[in-house]
């Protein structure tokens, strides 16, 4: 740009008009114009015409804040000594916009006045700086600084957050409405869809075609009604009978004929409504002019619906609801690109944003993202903006229908702007310094001055011409002068807008960004409106500002194509889509949603199957085997010594030594690895490699020669005969040794031990985990008489009366009976349970058939579970866009573990996204939503049925002991109970639900594998002394 002048009567007057701030003793310095310095004078010459520019960040470090002791715009002069240097704000506003320059210390242009001769001053010279002319001072009164606006951002969050809020939502003025809008176009979207667009004077009806290939290029029709202006005064229904016959009229002219099938239509509506759903929402409040009665608290997709079929002529169905920023993103997330923001600055303004659905308290649908409708004209109505706000802004807020209301919009909306400038002219004339002191009775007129008057004044080739034009045509003889000071005003109105909107924006970016818990936030923002598409340096204001205030998003401006329109044929087609992919993947996971009456049901299996396993005569048709522990008694605290147990149950096992004392238990212990070929080799081999590790931890700890009872946690199907006689019934968990299934463990263990040679070992018990979880619980609560392990497989034990045993001896007293319940279902009991998912993984385990209790609630198969209904939904095009996923073709790659990860309670979806890509999965974000929910329908029923099969253990306790009420204790263990984040309260619900006569609390145990066993021993021991010697 050339920095030469225009001749303007006595004055000349520069087409770069500046506004330098800075702050000198007693006054504020503003020069209204700038000269291009001596280009051999002192310091940088002033910022290139048309060009950003941005304060570097403050000290070495960077940083967005001022130095200490200063705040921006301020800079300290001293008087009397000479030259000063000034830390400056200038504000250039240039015929392209506002520029800012912050914090120029060295640039100090001349100061002058319209009406002194110009003059150069020497660079880095201050002299007193003249009083404001009324000009001037306008201009200043609405100019926004960076401070200004970092403010009006930070008071914008929290609006947000309070209008997020359940607690504070009712007093927020940014209502953040949830829209039930949870997706973005994907490109599959195929189809007719109707929309009918309610405008400010018109009525728009469309009716648009989507191929489904991307969406590049759908196909549109439509047709613009003219509304009667008494419609938007009247009754609200005639405002909704005139859209049904628009609606009509437009069918009859581009769908002759009755259609086949029914239409769905998508209804924008640009008011602020209260959904509760997509095709529900209650009108707030009227605004833009329309007042029609008894719509206010009504449904607005009822009321159409109705004068819909009041017409009985075309079958539509009105699919959804939405404002026109909704429109404007979905419109910009086609194209192969993702957009997430809305922002429209029209009439009104308004702005909407992909939220995180957990953040949203308003909707009940927390999992997954919503669209929320921000309502952020509102902003302000509570006196956030009165920092902002000028006695122009005060005078047409009060000649506003709603005085007080929308104090944003006011600022922003074309419907406002024409009439600040209106006001801020009015009063320049009223003072004489526009017009010779004229004009001020033709500009007291409301709308005598028009917002797009306003955006055309402030081009820059035809603007001055422009303002000429309209100046006279309200009968004003303007000179060039008041031409120039005219444009000024309005680029000064239309800047502070951009500013403001850009303060908004960035509020939104920078709480997506920091909810997401990203470093960095990349995003699309859909725009439009008449006043971002009538002035194209608004869009570059808004960008640029924008990435001042929030330096940690980078957003791209898409300009909407219809987003009214077309965006709400999107919503619509999003709708039918994900209402489609719902049908199905309800229909997909239906058979695992298990209802009371399904629960019920196999809690009365489990029973029956316990009756059947505790009778001598009945119990091999029970796939519950009711084993007989001999363990008689529970610790009471009383038990003292030294004892050794043995814990086997994986590919590890422990050895260890627990101290019993009066102060409690400690132990000292090692692992020790089995090998591969040890698991699958001989018997003897196995329990060789045993005692070897046994002789090398009591050699480290010192017990070599001493012989300790032992107890020997033994995790595998057995017949127990006696308290150290177990037979073992079948290998699980990966082990096969040759020459053990059918013969004693202790015995075998004991003839290990002499040919080893080894003679320190008296083992007095055998037990299995959960049968030592419950001891080491009891420990600690005597109470405690069922025992529960939910971890790689899952069992249960529990103390029963004797005299239902009927395959021990001996009919006072309790004993422990393990349920090995793992085999529940065995039988074909549980087939109407099982689901086809649920059979592909039985047949593909090395014991197809057996333990299927065990296979729908254990942590070894649940992510297996998941990964068939994973596969399921990819080859129904649902999930991964239907791409087929080699990694996914796996066995075993989706471990239980992610299920746990995955149902974290606040996880964010990027994690999920996180944990899917570490699986070298491609999820979108809606593919990691449709995970999350599979894996917890998936753990959500092991819960239930591990919680229906403890109900029928309660139950039966209670009444064999002719209990009304009874209050128990379960010591649990495993890494699902512990470690998965909702199992444990699912099944302590469940249960409660199918047993409410029992007051059951759960413990946790620690170490009941280990420290279990040794206190079966030591209860045995202490047993052995009361009755004394035999």
């Amino acid at each position: 740009m050339a920095w030469q002048d225009i001749p303007g009567g006595s004055a000349s007057v520069t087409t770069a008009t500046a506004l330098v701030l800075a702050t000198v003793p007693g006054r504020w310095a503003q020069h209204p114009a700038i000269h291009r310095p001596p280009a051999t004078g002192p310091g940088p010459p002033p910022p290139a015409a048309g060009a950003m520019s941005h304060p570097a960040p403050h000290g070495p470090g960077g940083g967005g804040q001022p130095p200490s002791g200063q705040r921006g715009g301020e800079a300290r002069a001293s008087r009397g000594r000479g030259p000063a240097t000034l830390t400056t704000n200038v504000i250039l506003l240039l015929p392209r916009g506002l520029v800012v320059v912050h914090d120029e210390r060295s640039w100090v242009p001349p100061a002058r006045s319209l009406n002194r001769p110009q003059e150069n001053l020497q660079l880095g010279r201050c002299e007193e700086a003249p009083a404001l002319t009324p000009v001037q001072q306008a201009l200043l009164e609405l100019t926004a600084s960076l401070e200004t606006l970092q403010g009006v951002k930070g008071r914008m969050l929290e609006a947000m957050a309070k209008g997020l809020s359940r607690q504070t939502h009712a007093q927020a003025t940014v209502r953040m409405l949830p829209t039930y809008i949870c997706s973005t176009p994907d490109g599959t979207e195929k189809g007719d869809f109707l929309v009918v667009e309610l405008r400010r004077s018109h009525v728009r009806t469309l009716w648009v075609t989507l191929p489904g290939d991307g969406n590049q290029s759908p196909q549109l029709k439509d047709q613009l009604f003219n509304m009667p202006e008494d419609i938007t005064q009247g009754k609200g229904e005639a405002l909704f009978d005139f859209m049904a016959q628009c609606l009509c009229q437009f069918l009859d002219s581009v769908c002759p004929g009755a259609p086949q099938q029914r239409l769905p239509l998508g209804f924008v509506f640009p008011f602020s409504c209260r959904q509760t759903r997509l095709d529900q929402g209650e009108l707030i409040a009227w605004s833009k002019g329309f007042c029609c009665s008894e719509v206010e608290g009504q449904d607005v997709v009822q009321l159409l619906q109705a004068a819909i079929n009041k017409q009985e002529h075309y079958p539509v169905d009105v699919v959804a609801l939405m404002n026109n920023t909704v429109g404007t993103m979905m419109s910009c997330s086609m194209d192969g690109m993702s957009c997430e923001v809305g922002l429209v600055i029209d009439v009104g303004t308004n702005s909407c944003f992909m939220a995180e659905g957990r953040h949203v308290e308003m909707a009940e649908e927390t999992s997954g993202r919503m669209c929320v409708n921000t309502e952020w004209g509102s902003f302000g109505d509570d006196g956030a903006l009165s920092d902002v706000l000028t006695p122009y802004d005060q005078c047409v807020d009060q000649e506003s229908t709603r005085p007080g209301e929308k104090r944003f919009e006011k600022l922003i909306g074309s419907m406002y702007l024409g009439e600040i400038v209106r006001h801020v002219l009015a009063k320049l004339a009223a003072e004489g310094a526009l017009f010779s002191g004229g004009g001020a009775t033709i500009l007291g007129t409301k709308d005598a001055f028009k917002t797009q008057q306003v955006l055309e004044i402030i081009d820059d080739e035809a603007g001055l011409a422009t303002a000429r034009a309209t100046l006279q045509a309200l009968g004003l003889a303007p000179s060039e002068q008041d031409c120039c000071h005219v444009q000024q005003v309005c680029r000064a109105v239309v800047t502070r807008a951009a500013g403001l909107c850009a303060a908004g924006l960035a509020a939104i970016l920078s709480y997506m960004c920091q909810s997401r818990e990203l470093e960095r936030l990349k995003a699309n923002v859909g725009v439009d409106g008449a006043v971002y598409r009538g002035h194209a340096r608004f869009g570059e204001i808004l960008q640029r500002v924008t990435k001042l205030l929030a330096p940690e998003c980078l957003a791209t401006l898409v300009p909407s194509a219809d987003g009214a329109g077309r965006g709400a044929a999107v919503v619509t087609a999003v709708a039918l889509r994900l209402a489609a992919q719902r049908r199905e993947v309800d229909q997909l996971l239906a058979p695992l949603r298990l209802g009371p009456a399904d629960l019920q049901r196999v809690q009365a299996l489990m029973r029956r199957e316990m009756e059947l396993g505790l009778d001598r005569e009945t119990n091999a048709q029970s796939s519950v085997r009711m084993l007989p522990t001999y363990v008689r008694g529970t610790p009471d605290g009383t038990e003292r010594g030294d004892f050794l147990a043995l814990d086997l149950g994986g590919t590890n096992f422990r050895v260890l030594v627990v101290h019993v004392t009066q102060d409690g238990v400690s132990m000292a212990s090692e692992i020790y690895a089995i090998p591969l070929p040890v698991m699958q080799g001989t018997g003897e081999a196995l329990f060789d490699h045993i005692i070897d590790c046994i002789m090398d931890f009591q050699k480290k700890q010192g017990l070599t020669g001493q012989v300790l009872p032992l107890g020997f946690t033994f995790s595998f199907p057995c017949q127990q005969l006696g308290l150290d006689k177990a037979v073992l019934l079948s290998w699980t968990k990966g082990f096969s040794a040759s020459g053990c299934v059918g013969k004693d463990v202790v015995q075998m263990l004991r003839e290990a031990a002499q040919r080893k040679q080894h003679c320190g070992l008296d083992v007095v018990a055998v037990v299995n985990d959960t049968v030592g979880t419950m001891m080491s619980c009891g420990y600690d609560d005597p109470s405690c008489e069922i025992g529960l392990i939910v971890g790689t497989g899952t069992n249960a034990c529990y103390m029963e009366e004797m005299q239902n045993v009927g395959t021990a001896e001996g009919e006072q007293g309790r004993m422990c009976i393990n349920m090995e319940w793992g085999a529940f279902g065995d039988n074909g009991c549980l087939d109407d349970i099982f689901t086809d998912f649920d059979r592909l993984v039985d047949e593909k385990t090395i014991n197809p058939g057996k333990q299927r209790f065990e296979k729908l609630i254990s942590g070894m198969y649940l992510g297996e579970i998941v990964r068939y209904i994973l596969l399921a939904l990819v080859e129904k095009h649902i999930l991964f866009r239907g791409k087929p996923s080699p990694k996914l073709q796996t066995r075993d790659i989706f471990q239980t573990k992610f299920l746990s990860t995955i149902e974290i309670d606040g996880l964010a979806l990027r994690q999920v996204c996180g944990v899917l890509r570490d699986l070298e999965l491609d999820a979108s974000f809606e593919d990691s939503v449709l995970v999350r929910e599979v894996c917890q329908a998936v753990s959500l029923r092991a819960a239930q049925l591990c919680a229906a099969g403890l109900a029928a253990v309660v139950e039966k306790m209670r009444e064999s002991r002719g209990l009304a009420q009874l209050a128990v204790t379960v010591g649990v263990d495993g890494t699902l109970y512990k470690m998965h984040p909702c199992f444990s309260q699912h099944l302590q619900r469940t249960l409660r639900d199918l047993a409410p006569n029992c007051t059951v609390t759960f413990l946790q145990s620690e170490d009941g594998s280990g420290k279990g066993a040794a206190l079966v021993a030591a209860v045995h021991c202490r047993a052995a002394r009361a009755q004394g010697p035999p």
